[in-house]
């Protein structure tokens, strides 16, 4: 398969973290291929924004028109925009992507993701007033608009201090311009973290998961909605897609290399999270001592630790390797396992195609979710989802 083509609708980042340079990351590392029109040039790193150039609207639009004319587009990710000229320049042009003679294949034309950036995550102010008043344009041409608290504040005039209130004006904003608005609740208080989608009609979708302890949460927004649009130019729904592209955010925050005095940049380049995964091999072992400290030689990282019976290292590309202690097991009898974010259609497939499984599927308590089966010559084998557990279990080892 080709990858999704995602043009990319935003300005600079000098340090790396936010804006171009988070969203081509993002959309490689996810498997699509990025192209760009670039709407300012920043001066900034984890501290704040020291200054911004604007690029005129024609040069914004003459770098679209260069991209579509040529290359294409599956999917398109709006962030930071520049100024009001601009803003409604790339929505009247962005707006004949929705009219199914300009990809020719289908009668939703080209899905949009526009996340209204006003803010750096440094505090530094990245949209004024009237570029502000201009982003509806953008919202109504848009599939999704994924404004954080304090910006949905600012769409809508509404004070955004709760879960609820975040409901209610996520849905004032999606019933005024007619798009479906992610609303993130990362602003919030709590230990929770709650996003809702929202439809026109008021329908509500809610993702909670626990808030990651963090300083490194530079580029969080450019990063989840690039996720997002990658997943929607590949032909995936709505929901999916905002479900993988959380994922791969956790991850990533997870990942980060902790650059930086401030806010610090994720780690995008540790992120992938494919269809299918070989990133999990488990041994058997007979002495654990001298497993652990023969794979700790072989300079791996260990990253769980069960003394006597089970650790787990991490190799530097990412992939992890167990030894497990356990009766019946002996040397050559490992296991492969095979990781999916799409897991119960996958299994749910192979069964239709007459593969034998030896366990169903199950959640398990250490937050993998598995099905157990053997090949041909009775290797075993693990079709399971992780997530951020394979790599970040909460029992991690501390300085790992």
């Amino acid at each position: 398969m080709k990858p999704p083509r995602v043009l990319i609708v935003a300005g600079s980042d000098s340090g790396g973290g936010a804006g171009i340079q988070a969203d081509t990351k993002t959309v490689t590392m996810l498997g699509g291929f990025p192209t760009t029109s670039i709407t300012a040039i920043t001066a900034q790193n984890t501290l704040g924004v020291s200054a911004v150039m604007p690029v005129p609207a024609e040069l914004v639009l003459a770098q679209i028109e260069a991209v579509l004319c040529d290359i294409g587009a599956d999917a398109v990710k709006i962030g930071m925009i520049g100024s009001a000229e601009t803003a409604e320049a790339v929505a009247e042009r962005l707006s004949l992507l929705r009219h199914p003679r300009v990809r020719g294949d289908d009668e939703g034309g080209i899905p949009i993701v526009f996340d209204p950036v006003m803010v750096a995550t440094s505090g530094s102010l990245l949209a004024d007033s009237p570029t502000i008043a201009a982003f509806d344009r953008l919202a109504r041409v848009s599939t999704l608009v994924t404004p954080n608290a304090p910006e949905l504040s600012a769409l809508t005039g509404l004070a955004v201090d709760d879960a609820a209130r975040l409901e209610a004006a996520a849905l004032a904003l999606a019933r005024r311009t007619g798009t479906e608005v992610l609303a993130k609740g990362g602003h919030l208080d709590g230990d929770m973290l709650t996003d809702l989608l929202v439809t026109p009609e008021g329908a509500v979708t809610r993702w909670n998961s626990q808030r990651i302890d963090t300083r490194n949460t530079h580029g969080t927004g450019c990063t989840l909605s690039s996720a997002i649009a990658t997943h929607l130019g590949r032909g995936r729904p709505l929901d999916e897609s905002i479900e993988r592209a959380r994922s791969f955010v956790r991850i990533a925050m997870l990942a980060a290399p902790g650059f930086g005095q401030g806010h610090g940049p994720m780690g995008h380049e540790a992120a992938a999270y494919g269809e299918m995964n070989l990133n999990q091999v488990t041994l058997p072992a007979r002495d654990y001592r001298a497993s652990v400290d023969f794979y700790r030689t072989l300079g791996l990282t260990q990253i769980v630790d069960s003394p006597g019976r089970y650790a787990r290292f991490e190799c530097p590309g990412g992939a992890t390797l167990s030894i497990h202690v356990e009766d019946g097991g002996k040397p050559g009898d490992a296991m492969i396992c095979l990781e999916s974010a799409d897991l119960d259609s996958w299994v749910e497939r192979l069964r239709s195609l007459g593969i034998a499984f030896e366990t169903s599927l199950e959640d398990q308590r250490w937050g993998w979710r598995e099905a157990h089966l053997r090949d041909p010559a009775g290797n075993r084998l693990i079709l399971y989802r992780a997530g951020e557990n394979r790599r970040f279990p909460p029992w991690r080892l501390k300085d790992q």
